[in-house]
């Protein structure tokens, strides 16, 4: 028999096949069409910001930094603009071959390969780094007729921070320099990632970097329509930047060159303030360094020469060093004893030239003592014995509790520096201090020994010149004290309102009138009678002041004489002083490294400072050494 066939089962066989393929086209275009759907209707603004973006480019456009100037008015800090010539790295195949290409056009220096190998170092691989600064016009045409040759290096107009005074102020104003990952991680911490699109540049120290966010300004955008090669066709819209805020200061940029002139190549600072503001009129660290070096990114061959310099004139000494306060504490420790009850003005005693304190016997600078000493004869002539009493009379902790409120041993909060940790804390002593610094029990004991020479301004005091001028300060404006600071006010550059910085005090000692003047005439009297007569001798002013001379290694009882100790171990040399002394302008603090005595070489300059404050008297160079102090003060 023939095969037999069921046309019925053909037919459903047929018939489910065809439904399938039906099904299964059906089910493809409705994949498609929800694809089509997704991606012209759900995703469509989606798809549509990308394809402008593709299309447009958003270059940001750098705004003008503030300008900084002082209480007068004269520039300290500007920008002016200029052209570079820039290396993306990752875009030039042999970035050897294309510098020295690049050489036989421009003038291309040894100190600017090794710039550039620096900031590569430093830099993410797409940024574009800076091979030459400042090009002539001649060298932008030259570059211009080949630019052909050399991919991914273009000329750009850049601005440029400039300092006109050079070396002053260098430590207060600071300096910017190129951005870091570690300086990335702070713009994020605050969230101001959108404000620096574009920038290279923020400050690293001073000014420059406590006000960084008032000065830097609002980044601009151009919206640019670009090609599929990504080059520019037509600006479709820019939005201008908004330059940065300026700052004007309290300092005084002219008194500021003197008082750097008057140290000469004497090591040290100086910090003087406006008592009735807390406004700094100069801050002196010595030496200082020209903050135009790190403009275009310093060389290799100056920041070695600047780091290592024995003298660290990097470091700022007016708010990083901490150095014992030596005698100018005695005015200090005077007040607090009138304060709290533990002397009066009139009460004496008789200093033989020692003190003995268990078996240990604290002698005084002057052989045979000072016979009869009042409170006033303390300070004039700067009496040991007086204090070595004082100090044990009133313990360890009274003092820290007086000295902690003068604001020693704290941070003064100047508006320097990132944040508050820029600024050293120094060290109050006290019983609760020594717990806290060390670790073995027998050493975080407080022996009553160790408090006798605390009261000279030695031991383990320690404190920066910023805040012995504040202390300083806070008597001169009779116990009411202000954070020291630089910026005067801000100046808004889109409405021109002007902030003020600072206008109320920190806080009111509430010290009585009549123990505040016991002070005041003590300290005219070491200006007239005492140790700092013969740096004062002759002013048409009248200016209270405190010399002091502190210990840089222990003598273990032996005799200090400066010509026998290494330059870098003689004594610190310090002074302190307010005046007008009725109606203080200026307070100020002198520390002076291995000066010796404080009426030797501090003293000098404290006068040619006040005196150019007051008279406007001009110095002819720095101010003199004067060796016959030494002798009056060792007699």
């Amino acid at each position: 028999m023939g095969d037999f066939h069921n046309p019925e089962a053909d037919l459903d066989r047929f018939r489910f096949r065809s439904g399938f393929a039906a099904i299964a086209v059906l089910l493809a275009f409705s994949l498609l069409l929800g694809r089509f759907v997704w991606l012209q209707v759900i995703q469509h603004d989606f798809y549509q910001t990308r394809a402008e973006d593709n299309r447009i480019a958003l270059i940001p456009i750098v705004p003008n930094r503030g300008v900084i100037t002082d209480r007068n008015g004269t520039v300290l800090a500007r920008n002016y603009s200029a052209f570079t010539l820039e290396i993306t790295p990752s875009r030039v195949p042999d970035l050897e071959v294309a510098i020295d290409e690049l050489a036989a056009i421009i003038d291309i220096q040894p100190k600017d390969r090794k710039r550039f190998k620096r900031l590569m170092d430093e830099a993410k691989n797409f940024e574009s780094i800076p091979i030459r600064t400042r090009l002539t016009d001649a060298e932008v045409a030259k570059f211009a007729a080949q630019r052909y040759r050399f991919p991914g290096i273009e000329v750009k107009a850049r601005l440029f921070r400039q300092y006109p005074l050079g070396t002053v102020a260098s430590h207060a104003i600071g300096y910017i320099g190129r951005i870091t990952d570690r300086d990335l991680k702070w713009i994020e911490e605050a969230e101001q990632q959108a404000m620096f699109k574009g920038t290279d540049h923020i400050g690293k120290t001073g000014l420059e970097q406590h006000y960084e966010f008032e000065l830097h300004g609002q980044t601009g955008y151009e919206e640019v329509e670009i090609d599929a090669g990504g080059h520019a066709l037509r600006s479709l819209k820019r939005i201008p930047p908004v330059s940065g805020n300026n700052l004007a200061l309290t300092l005084d940029a002219k008194l500021q060159e003197i008082t750097e002139q008057a140290f000469g190549d004497r090591k040290g600072s100086l910090v003087a303030i406006e008592p009735s503001t807390g406004g700094i009129l100069a801050l002196v660290s010595n030496p200082t360094y020209d903050p135009n070096l790190f403009v275009d990114g310093i060389t290799p061959d100056n920041w070695k020469e600047l780091n290592e310099h024995p003298s660290k004139p990097m470091v700022n000494r007016a708010i990083n060093g901490a150095y014992p306060p030596g005698s100018t504490f005695k005015p200090f420790m005077a007040l607090a004893a009138l304060e709290m009850g533990k002397r009066t003005p009139s009460q004496a005693i008789s200093d033989p030239g020692f003190y003995n304190f268990g078996n240990h016997q604290f002698r005084d600078d002057k052989k045979g003592g000072h016979g009869i000493v009042d409170m006033y004869k303390s300070i004039v002539h700067s009496c040991d014995t007086y204090y070595y009493m004082l100090a044990n009379d009133m313990g360890i902790d009274n003092i820290a509790k007086f000295m902690g409120q003068l604001g020693l041993g704290q941070r003064t909060g100047v508006d320097l520096g990132k944040d508050e940790y820029g600024e050293s804390k120094g060290v109050l002593p006290s019983q609760e201090w020594k717990r806290q610094r060390f670790k073995k029990p027998e050493q975080q004991k407080w022996y009553a020994g160790e408090t006798i020479s605390i009261g000279i301004g030695q031991g383990y005091n320690a404190y920066t010149p910023i805040q012995l001028a504040q202390a300083t300060a806070t008597i001169a404006n009779n116990g009411v004290m202000f954070r020291p600071h630089i910026v005067h006010h801000i100046i808004d550059t889109k409405t021109g309102q002007k902030r003020l910085i600072e206008r109320q005090p920190i806080r009111d000692l509430n010290l009585r009138p009549e123990n505040v003047e016991v002070i005041r005439r003590a300290m005219v009297g070491v200006n007239k009678e005492g140790t700092g007569a013969r740096a004062f001798a002759g002013a048409p002013y009248e200016a209270a002041g405190k010399t002091g001379t502190a210990q840089v290694f222990s003598l273990k009882g032996a005799q200090y004489k400066e010509g026998g100790v290494k330059k870098e171990l003689r004594d610190h040399a310090l002074f302190i002083a307010f005046a007008p002394a009725n109606n203080p302008k200026i307070a100020l603090a002198v520390l002076v490294e291995n000066g010796g005595f404080g009426a030797q070489s501090a003293a000098p300059i404290a006068r040619m400072v006040i005196d150019y404050y007051l008279l406007g008297k001009l110095p002819a160079g720095a101010a003199p050494e004067d060796s016959a102090a030494v002798e009056e003060e060792v007699e």
